[in-house]
């Protein structure tokens, strides 16, 4: 595992105190079972509701068993009130119940996280006793926290190189060959991103991941990641509000979250073959800045025209498909803060999904909903294609229209993936705006978990 996982407890032979979840339409059984509790759960006004912590002593006072509401929600949502809803510092072993043992121990430490590496004083939650929690769980908490903790950074501590660092100490931990590409070979191999990081003191570059499971061959399912990893974006020329600028440090939650997703295939050793492509990049205003109406010569031969500079998103993962599906991959996902337009349609807890393969699109879909983690498909629609035309180039990078943002996105990245390859885009907001059970407020790493069980069903039955 990498670095250290909040909520998990460092020694390993500590048993832990008993704890319940439990749904309102089991409470009457589960305090039937246990008088202490069905005298306090009165006096505490505990009803099983999502989140609900009903603490028990014994004779001596001290913490015995605890149960935690688990309402109508996923037990992935209640068990994530528990770790700051517990004893700080107490050890606990989750009860076998009717919920999955995995989904209450990742909630309990998806829960547990915090992001207060800077602070003075560090949050304290409770602790699950190792043995009590499963290794799927223990490897999903552990690269969710890869991708907040890379999130949630400041830019001024995480720029292009500090986000290249860690995808190379990510496959130097699991022994994957990595290439670090920059300066002049950059511009040259990846034109477009050398274009978003040209107006920046800190310069862009690309890191390549490759990496084989152990019961992979040359004949095992080929994915391909690409992610875009901007690590500060003012918007360029076409400069945003100052209130916009405000998360801009999250616009490499793409990157994150395709390196979090790749730590986890590579500690469950699925058998597949795995390319992860990030580009690292910081949109600025300088000189050197490129300027709305510039035309760019794109990797794959395209040129676009510079409609506005605030679309740079696009710009980097254009270069990075075009090369990833020159290898051929047999699925294709790339994943972007890209759009606002579809935090517009769909919120902030729903990524957009675009796919242009049916089988695809629905083992992503079921994926998402199996692992409460989903995503919502819009669709490629092609009468919207001629809104990316230009005048003086190939195509522009924004539509001429006002409307279907997230739609043109992807259209404009569907130039750059041949026609018959399996290719999904994903518009993530990467970011809780508030604190919910499980979900502390700041980045996240969502379709985490929907990609993972995504990449398991797919590599059981590949072709």
């Amino acid at each position: 595992m990498s670095g250290h996982i909040a909520g998990l407890a460092v020694d390993t032979d500590i048993a832990g105190l008993p704890l319940h979840g439990v749904r309102p339409d089991g409470l009457a059984a589960l305090l039937h079972e246990f008088p202490d509790a069905a005298r306090a759960a009165p006096l505490q006004n505990f009803t099983a509701a999502t989140g609900q912590i009903l603490l028990l002593a014994d004779a001596t006072g001290n913490a015995a068993r605890a149960l935690v509401g688990l309402g109508e929600a996923p037990a992935l949502h209640g068990f994530g009130a528990a770790a700051y809803g517990l004893p700080s510092g107490s050890v606990w072993s989750i009860t076998t119940g009717n919920y999955s043992s995995e989904d209450a121990a990742l909630g309990f430490l998806l829960g547990a996280y915090r992001f207060d590496w800077l602070k003075h004083n560090k949050a304290r939650p409770a602790l699950l006793a190792p043995a009590s929690v499963p290794k799927r769980a223990a490897v999903l908490a552990g690269a969710a926290t890869l991708a907040r903790d890379l999130i949630n950074t400041p830019p001024n501590l995480l720029g292009p190189a500090e986000l290249a660092d860690a995808a190379m100490q990510l496959a130097s931990r699991h022994g994957a060959q990595a290439e670090r590409i920059n300066g002049d070979a950059l511009t040259s191999r990846y034109p477009t991103v050398a274009a978003v990081g040209a107006g920046s003191a800190r310069a862009p570059e690309v890191v390549v991941l490759r990496w084989r499971g152990s019961d992979a061959d040359e004949t095992s399912l080929f994915v391909s990641l690409c992610g875009k990893g901007v690590c500060f974006d003012t918007g360029g020329y076409d400069l945003k509000p100052s209130s916009a600028m405000l998360r801009m440090k999250k616009d490499m939650g793409g990157a994150a979250i395709l390196l979090s997703v790749a730590e986890a295939a590579m500690l469950l050793n699925l058998p597949i073959q795995l390319e992860l492509r990030i580009g690292c990049v910081e949109n600025s205003v300088s000189g050197h800045a490129m300027r709305p109406s510039d035309v760019l010569r794109t990797r794959s031969g395209l040129s676009v025209e510079i409609g506005n500079t605030d679309a740079e998103g696009r710009l980097v993962l254009c270069d990075l498909l075009a090369e990833a599906a020159e290898a051929s991959p047999h699925w294709l996902i790339d994943a972007a803060t890209l759009t606002g337009a579809a935090r517009v349609a769909l919120g902030p807890d729903l990524p957009a999904l675009f796919c242009n393969d049916e089988k695809m699109a629905n083992i992503l879909l079921h994926s998402g909903q199996a692992t409460t983690d989903p995503f919502w498909r819009l669709p490629l629609h092609e009468g919207y294609a001629s809104w990316l035309d230009s005048p003086v180039a190939d195509l522009c990078n924004v539509s001429s229209k006002p409307h279907a943002g997230a739609i043109t996105a992807a259209l404009f990245l569907q130039h750059f993936v041949p026609a018959h390859m399996s290719w999904t885009h994903i518009d993530v907001y990467a970011w809780n705006d508030s604190s919910r059970p499980g979900r502390p407020e700041g980045g996240e790493a969502q379709t985490l978990r929907a990609l993972t069980a995504a990449l398991e069903t797919i590599s059981r039955t590949a072709r």
